[in-house]
């Protein structure tokens, strides 16, 4: 039978070719629905693959504290309203628990700057220094500040390179230069190296200040927001989170059996969550675009039904001189299935060329995903074969005699 199906490509691309334009209409379905698989599985393997570096770029040893327990569906209660976390808490972890190298309180707000005659509005976060070496957040001129300054509350800030471009237009060293933050002066140390985006946008649209300056001058708060622990070792990630559970609840006066009244989180746990989702999501809407391709086999098989109808007398003449029913069956099978591969050819020279381009006008990640251009080239195929079938079947089973009357 491939034989016989081989033998039929030349003719079968003869008759394409003889209603081009037909055969381009009914291919669009088919190529529509390959670029759609194509182009959706590039972004989210682009999304997830980006993801995972930011988050693989922070460390997978980094753990962070948050007020408020933890629902059984993975969400905070009381997020946002919960003040159980202390400075102290900070201090008692970071002098009893083993196999910690860096940790670092955290409080955070949005402010308005203020420098000269310009303005911006961005995230202000309160930190120890301990907190450049957990998120790896490198000084591109001037320092970061000194634990001097932080036990001194001084009003001393380094700036990311989105908030120096909006506040120092004119390309002035914003090092030296004084700013506004909640018209409380601050004068800048350093401007951060850049990061580019990351999962909460623009990395690089941040403040950072010295923690008890940010309590005491800005934020009027003594609970603090996080607590950011950096982990000798990955190894040690699991113990340190059970030694700094039993720590909290034990300062917190928590009952057992009670809830946690905070919530500790590992990056190698919001990576393989975030990556799951991620992957989940990406397989859903690739098998939506796959429905599509569906309904370019239905187009297809129409055409191909409306073909037999036209080309009756054809068939009669083949089989009065000497055409089988399989060799009439493998004619339109060959041409529905030609059909297919050719439009999944071309939805696959637009898709990837769609994925490399994107990056580039929109600024999204994509990767060419190899896997889905076979599954969609190989599922593309065997729609042609499923909805070619019929017709072809409609054809090789008609009466010679009847079809030679046919007009």
């Amino acid at each position: 039978m491939l034989s016989r199906i081989a033998s039929c490509i030349p003719s079968a691309l003869e008759a394409l070719r003889a209603n081009k334009s037909r055969s381009i209409l009914t291919t669009l379905g088919i190529v529509i629905g390959v670029v759609s698989v194509i182009v959706i599985m590039g972004l989210g393997q682009g999304s997830t693959a980006q993801i995972t570096t930011q988050i693989s770029s922070l460390g997978t040893n980094v753990l962070t504290i948050m007020p408020g327990s933890t629902s059984s569906s993975g969400i905070r209660g009381g997020a946002g309203t919960q003040s159980s976390l202390k400075l102290e808490d900070a201090e008692a972890i970071e002098s009893s628990v083993q196999g910690v190298s860096a940790i670092s309180a955290t409080v955070s707000g949005s402010a308005q700057l203020v420098a000269g005659s310009q303005n911006w509005s961005t995230r202000i976060q309160a930190v120890e220094p301990a907190y450049q070496q957990i998120q790896n957040w490198t000084v591109a001129s001037g320092a970061f500040f000194t634990e001097a300054d932080n036990t001194g509350a001084r009003n001393v800030a380094l700036i990311g390179s989105t908030v120096a471009t909006n506040l120092f237009p004119g390309g002035e060293t914003p090092v030296g230069q004084q700013i506004r933050i909640r018209n409380v002066p601050f004068t800048v140390v350093g401007v951060l190296a850049s990061k580019g985006s990351g999962m909460g946008g623009d990395q690089d649209d941040t403040v950072i200040i010295p923690l008890r300056a940010g309590q005491i001058r800005l934020f009027g708060s003594s609970s603090i927001n996080s607590v950011l622990i950096q982990a000798s070792s990955s190894e040690q990630i699991s113990q340190i989170t059970t030694d700094v559970s039993t720590l909290l609840r034990t300062r917190h006066k928590i009952q057992s059996g009670a809830s946690d009244d905070f919530t500790v989180r590992n990056n190698s746990e919001m990576l393989s969550t975030i990556t799951s989702i991620s992957k989940t999501m990406t397989y859903l809407l690739g098998g939506v675009a796959a429905v599509s391709l569906v309904v370019g086999g239905i187009g297809i098989m129409n055409i191909m039904l409306v073909s037999v109808t036209e080309r009756t007398r054809e068939i009669g003449i083949r089989m009065s001189i000497g055409a089988r029913a399989s060799d009439i069956l493998a004619q339109f099978l060959t041409e529905a299935v030609v059909l297919s591969i050719l439009g999944g050819l071309v939805g696959v020279a637009l898709g990837v060329a769609t994925v490399l381009v994107i990056p580039k006008t929109i600024g999204m990640a994509t990767v060419v995903p190899l896997n889905a251009i076979a599954l969609s080239v190989g599922f593309a195929t065997l729609v042609g074969v499923a909805f070619g079938v019929y017709p072809a079947r409609k054809a090789s089973l008609l009466d010679p005699i009847e079809a030679l009357r046919y007009q």
